[in-house]
Protein backbone atom coordinates (compact mmCIF):
# COMPACT_ATOMS: atom_id res chain seq x y z
CA UNK A 1 0.00 0.00 0.00
CA UNK A 2 1.16 3.50 -0.72
CA UNK A 3 0.14 6.80 1.35
CA UNK A 4 0.13 9.52 -1.73
CA UNK A 5 0.33 13.12 -0.82
CA UNK A 6 -0.39 15.50 -3.08
CA UNK A 7 -3.00 18.13 -4.39
CA UNK A 8 -5.15 19.49 -7.75
CA UNK A 9 -1.63 20.80 -9.28
CA UNK A 10 -0.09 19.48 -12.68
CA UNK A 11 2.61 17.73 -10.61
CA UNK A 12 0.12 16.20 -8.25
CA UNK A 13 -1.80 14.50 -11.08
CA UNK A 14 0.89 13.01 -12.36
CA UNK A 15 1.57 10.60 -9.20
CA UNK A 16 -2.30 9.56 -9.06
CA UNK A 17 -2.17 8.93 -12.61
CA UNK A 18 0.76 6.74 -12.73
CA UNK A 19 -0.47 5.21 -9.49
CA UNK A 20 -3.57 4.28 -11.17
CA UNK A 21 -1.91 3.05 -14.59
CA UNK A 22 0.67 0.91 -12.82
CA UNK A 23 -2.71 -0.47 -10.90
CA UNK A 24 -1.24 -0.10 -7.34
CA UNK A 25 -3.07 0.34 -4.46
CA UNK A 26 -3.11 3.51 -2.67
CA UNK A 27 -4.56 5.99 -0.40
CA UNK A 28 -4.85 9.86 -1.20
CA UNK A 29 -4.35 12.42 1.25
CA UNK A 30 -4.99 15.41 0.41
CA UNK A 31 -2.66 18.62 0.73
CA UNK A 32 -4.10 22.03 0.13
CA UNK A 33 -1.75 24.38 -0.72
CA UNK A 34 -3.92 26.94 -0.91
CA UNK A 35 -4.38 26.60 2.74
CA UNK A 36 -0.74 26.01 3.62
CA UNK A 37 -1.34 22.32 4.67
CA UNK A 38 2.19 21.51 3.07
CA UNK A 39 4.05 23.36 6.01
CA UNK A 40 2.04 21.53 8.80
CA UNK A 41 4.74 19.76 11.52
CA UNK A 42 3.41 16.28 10.54
CA UNK A 43 3.77 17.31 6.23
CA UNK A 44 7.30 18.50 7.07
CA UNK A 45 7.91 14.91 8.81
CA UNK A 46 7.31 13.27 5.05
CA UNK A 47 8.77 16.42 2.78
CA UNK A 48 10.70 18.29 4.60
CA UNK A 49 11.07 20.55 1.28
CA UNK A 50 7.21 21.25 2.22
CA UNK A 51 6.04 20.45 -1.49
CA UNK A 52 3.91 18.17 -3.64
CA UNK A 53 3.73 15.20 -4.13
CA UNK A 54 5.11 13.10 -2.22
CA UNK A 55 4.39 9.18 -1.46
CA UNK A 56 5.46 6.83 1.57
CA UNK A 57 5.22 3.07 0.00
CA UNK A 58 4.55 0.82 3.17
CA UNK A 59 6.18 -1.70 1.49
CA UNK A 60 9.60 0.35 -0.11
CA UNK A 61 13.26 -1.98 -0.22
CA UNK A 62 13.23 -4.35 2.01
CA UNK A 63 9.68 -4.36 3.38
CA UNK A 64 10.57 -0.94 5.36
CA UNK A 65 8.64 2.17 4.39
CA UNK A 66 10.27 4.47 2.11
CA UNK A 67 9.46 8.34 1.13
CA UNK A 68 9.73 9.32 -2.19
CA UNK A 69 9.42 12.85 -2.87
CA UNK A 70 9.34 15.24 -6.11
CA UNK A 71 7.15 13.98 -8.91
CA UNK A 72 9.89 13.03 -11.67
CA UNK A 73 11.72 10.50 -8.83
CA UNK A 74 7.55 9.22 -7.98
CA UNK A 75 7.44 8.18 -11.61
CA UNK A 76 10.62 6.52 -11.69
CA UNK A 77 10.04 5.05 -8.39
CA UNK A 78 6.41 3.25 -9.71
CA UNK A 79 7.62 2.37 -13.16
CA UNK A 80 10.38 0.31 -11.53
CA UNK A 81 8.64 -1.14 -8.74
CA UNK A 82 6.40 -2.57 -10.75
CA UNK A 83 8.59 -3.07 -13.68
CA UNK A 84 6.35 -1.18 -16.08
CA UNK A 85 7.06 1.79 -18.66
CA UNK A 86 10.29 1.52 -17.63
CA UNK A 87 12.77 -0.15 -20.24
CA UNK A 88 15.79 -2.10 -19.49
CA UNK A 89 18.36 -1.21 -22.39
CA UNK A 90 20.41 1.86 -21.43
CA UNK A 91 19.00 3.93 -24.68
CA UNK A 92 15.41 3.23 -24.49
CA UNK A 93 15.67 4.01 -20.34
CA UNK A 94 16.89 7.25 -21.00
CA UNK A 95 14.48 8.16 -23.68
CA UNK A 96 11.72 7.51 -21.65
CA UNK A 97 13.84 9.63 -19.00
CA UNK A 98 13.78 12.54 -21.09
Amino acid sequence: MIDLYTWKTSNGRKATIMLEECGLEYVLHGIDIGAGDQFTREYLTINPNGKIPAIVDREGPDGAPYTVIESGAILMCLAEKTSLFMPRGMAARYEVVQ
